[in-house]
């Protein structure tokens, strides 16, 4: 293990203490389900015309479609809601004094996402060292980067931060490009400085994606969790990405992205959190055991533009029941427009789509994946208002399913869908400075669940067309707000 460096640790803050009891304090409210569900269910019953058209059997399978992921994802909220019961029986969260942490923030430097980088790297440096003695943060990034300057000046600005530049003229064997290329990089560099040990984590972050005195308790509990388990430790886990209202430069695109912290106490946390990530994992506050990335590394081809979940899927096949999920946040930063949203949409499921049909993983751990992606391309073509406009073409007005018992899963995943935004609001809301959500923003939101179920399944549709011309894949990087 690399030598720490000799420095005063900071004692842990009254900020940390507070932060820590806000978050253990909360937990994932149902009310908003129960109470969408009786209402559309009830509606539902009492509309209910028979429906034998061809538009009847569609909306039948369609809106019936997204069933099994929703019932995964009710499962992982009642998991968190029953770990959080035994939070109190946990050992309180205490400096890792006997593992070193190497935050990686891989970067594409440019001057666009240099701002985001910055307020990252110093959340790290500010809120890390309290309970990680043995500390590194690598910034990487590739050579002749047009913010490479700035870079050097932020990281002479404290002894922890290093610069881990990827030379123009390196190649992996299988010619991975983009963030994956970089990745495997610093994994290589990792093994030959000798830091791919057992009692070396890796914590994956991106460039806009910082912490608080929080989240360093929270993986500090985690990490000392597993020298504790002996044989059955793990060796990956995920913790819950937020986006703080300060963070946000465009209150739409914050509203929209309320869908991503409630996917990572609901779905994420079912699957990775019961030890086989099947449904991928994010890119940021992912932990890795270093000597278990060392097995796997980040070469994955060239065609490769989701790396996380390409990740996770082979970390499946390799160490299957040894990933866990954390109840830590990270707080992240919305798309900085619409433009920018749909692009990012549009790269996930481009990648996903073709992480589908990648015959090296074996079928089962690619199932999960491809029945959320057909769900989610198909978006924008079982779109409520599409199916209106259809409707009133056709003359039949009649929405209704082919029988009346599919009502009862149209409510649970309609109901659902409104749950994830509710509650990811207040996840968003209790990660920012002022944590109450404002008065207007819950009926916003749940105003505008159309418009972002479309948004979303544009670009899903998008990225499927894209991966259906056999297009030249791009990793595209969107403006990082600062």
């Amino acid at each position: 293990m690399t030598t720490a460096p000799v420095r005063p640790v900071p004692a842990i803050s009254r900020e940390a203490k507070r932060l820590a009891e806000r978050h253990q304090d909360w937990k994932p409210g149902l009310l908003p389900f129960y109470i969408s569900f009786l209402v559309i269910f009830g509606f539902s019953v009492w509309s209910f015309v028979p429906n034998p058209s061809p538009l009847g059997w569609v909306l039948t399978i369609v809106w019936s479609m997204p069933v099994m992921g929703v019932l995964i994802g009710f499962q992982g909220v009642l998991m968190v809601r029953r770990r959080l019961r035994k939070v109190a029986q946990m050992v309180p969260p205490a400096p890792a004094e006997d593992d070193f942490l190497i935050v990686l923030v891989p970067t594409i430097g440019r001057h666009d996402t240099y701002p985001a980088l910055e307020r990252s790297v110093l959340s790290y440096v500010d809120h890390l060292p309290a309970y990680f003695p043995w500390l590194r943060v690598e910034i990487l990034t590739e050579e002749g980067c047009a913010a490479g300057e700035k870079i050097d000046e932020l990281a002479a600005r404290s002894p922890l931060i290093r610069v881990v530049t990827v030379p123009k003229t390196y190649q992996t064997p299988n010619g991975t490009k983009f963030k994956a290329r970089a990745n495997h990089y610093s994994h290589e560099l990792r093994i030959a400085e000798g830091d791919a040990e057992d009692d070396v984590w890796v914590l994956h972050m991106d460039d806009d994606t910082g912490v608080g005195p929080d989240t360093a308790a929270s993986v500090a509990q985690f990490i000392n969790r597993q020298r504790r388990a002996g044989d059955d430790a793990k060796h990956m886990a995920q913790g819950i990405l937020t986006y703080p209202r300060e963070n946000a430069v465009n209150t739409f695109t914050w509203l929209a992205d309320a869908i991503r912290p409630a996917d990572d106490i609901a779905r994420f946390r079912a699957m990775t959190g019961t030890g086989t990530p099947t449904a991928g994992v994010h890119g940021e506050l992912l932990l890795m055991r270093a000597s278990i990335e060392a097995t796997i590394g980040w070469d994955f081809g060239p065609d490769t533009i989701v790396e996380d979940a390409q990740h996770a899927l082979n970390f499946c096949t390799r160490y299957p029941g040894r990933s866990d999920w954390f109840n830590g946040r990270c707080y992240g930063a919305s798309p900085a427009g619409l433009k920018d949203f749909i692009k990012q949409r549009e790269r996930w499921a481009w990648g996903l789509v073709a992480l589908c049909f990648n015959r090296s993983i074996p079928l089962k751990y690619r199932v999960f994946i491809g029945l959320g992606m057909v769900s989610w391309v198909l978006g924008p073509l079982q779109h409520v208002g599409l199916i209106l406009l259809i409707a009133w073409f056709t003359g039949t007005m009649n929405t209704s399913p082919v029988t009346q018992s599919v009502v009862f899963i149209w409510a649970i995943n309609f109901a659902y869908v409104i749950w994830t935004y509710w509650e990811g609001l207040r996840l968003n809301a209790l990660s920012s400075a002022s944590y109450r959500r404002k008065w207007w923003e819950p009926i916003a939101i749940v105003a505008l669940i159309p418009v972002f179920s479309f948004l979303e399944g544009l670009g899903g549709l998008r990225g499927l067309i894209k991966f259906l011309r056999r297009e030249e894949n791009q990793f595209v990087v969107i403006a990082k707000p600062a």
